[in-house]
């Protein structure tokens, strides 16, 4: 997996931000600030109207936005107020999602793609990174040493979650049937709580908590970063339909914060570290590590061939009834007309 470059060593960084995470606007490329004012110039007057829109730390272009004002900035001409909301992982997303909760929610591509096929009236506009966010992980001194180990043993994971599909996915590879095996269907936070308290046998854990794990003593038995679906960042198609000025204006945001993500990595982690509460080189792990935000952020054939491949294990596991929902929700997820003129390749 290609890893983001360091462009100041990590004591420079971490000083810079004493006065950027302090709320203060940091600077945008022209391409990224003229793309959003051309947005807002055309955003009608919605005075009273508010976005409601999440953040989390599985998302950390989420948390730049949030913590620089940009969608407030660029959302000030129309009158709308931002409302940002917390989501704890992707089953939380959905859910908040399916309610009406947020109009814009971050959430694994398997999660979306779960969620469309069970009928969630859902679109994905953009691709917000490659992660390798999730692995299976065992305590320290466990003799579990191989997948095939988790035969008939307790397994803590979030289900509706990258990390619960990543674990299904492994249990296929290596052969295990997965109703030998019991999971437990904890929140990532409790999942890792209940690793090191040796009330299971292992975790299918989720950054940045999994790395926070690893400074405890817990080791990643398996990892895959094929198995690990993209950041998919989904509207509800009441939204889009209703307010596609303000929909392209948060996705113009997302690729200004994607640009600044790409040029401050240690910026990006030292904010993953206040917000998340992890230790400074823990946040490095996962910014630089395994997230990958310099992709081409417009779903597409890559993202449809890795889901395909997730989708059968939903229809296998029982979480989808059937592969024709699976292919409907394949062929209907996304909506790339906002990414598409927001985005501009860089020609290298």
């Amino acid at each position: 997996m290609r890893n983001l470059k360091l462009t100041t060593a990590l004591t420079a960084g971490v000083a810079a931000l004493a006065l950027a995470l302090t709320g203060c606007s940091a600077p945008a490329t022209a391409t990224s600030a003229s793309s959003a004012s051309a947005a807002s110039d055309a955003v009608i007057d919605r005075t009273g109207q508010t976005l409601n829109i999440d953040f989390a730390t599985y998302n950390p272009l989420s948390l730049l936005i949030k913590n620089y004002g940009w969608l407030e900035e660029e959302l000030a001409a129309s009158g709308i107020k931002v409302n940002w909301v917390q989501s704890l992982s992707s089953a939380d997303a959905n859910s908040k999602l399916l309610a009406g909760a947020i109009d814009v929610g971050s959430t694994a591509g398997a999660a979306a793609l779960l969620a469309r096929s069970n009928g969630s009236a859902i679109k994905t506009i953009e691709i917000f990174d490659q992660p390798e966010w999730a692995a299976i992980v065992v305590a320290p001194g466990s003799k579990i040493t191989s997948v095939k180990d988790l035969a008939g043993k307790q397994v803590a994971a979030k289900k509706g979650t990258d990390p619960y599909f990543f674990l299904l996915q492994a249990l296929e590879e290596a052969g295990v049937d997965p109703t030998t095996v019991t999971v437990q269907n904890l929140a990532h936070a409790d999942g890792k709580t209940a690793l090191l308290g040796g009330s299971v046998d292992a975790w299918a854990g989720l950054d940045p908590i999994m790395a926070g794990a690893e400074q405890e003593g817990a080791t990643l038995l398996y990892r895959n970063v094929g198995f690990n679906s993209y950041g998919f960042l989904n509207g509800t198609e009441s939204f889009l339909k209703e307010k596609p000025d303000i929909a392209q204006i948060v996705v113009n945001v997302y690729e200004r914060a994607r640009a600044y993500a790409i040029a401050n990595p240690d910026a990006t982690y030292a904010l993953l570290a206040q917000t998340s509460g992890l230790s400074v080189p823990v946040a490095k792990t996962v910014i630089t590590e395994r997230t990958v935000v310099d992709i081409n952020p417009i779903p597409g054939a890559t993202q449809t061939t890795l889901l395909a491949k997730i989708g059968k294990v939903f229809v296998a596991n029982g979480d989808v009834a059937t592969q024709a929902q699976i292919d409907t929700g394949l062929k209907t997820l996304y909506d790339t007309t906002f990414i598409t003129k927001a985005y501009t390749p860089v020609t290298k």
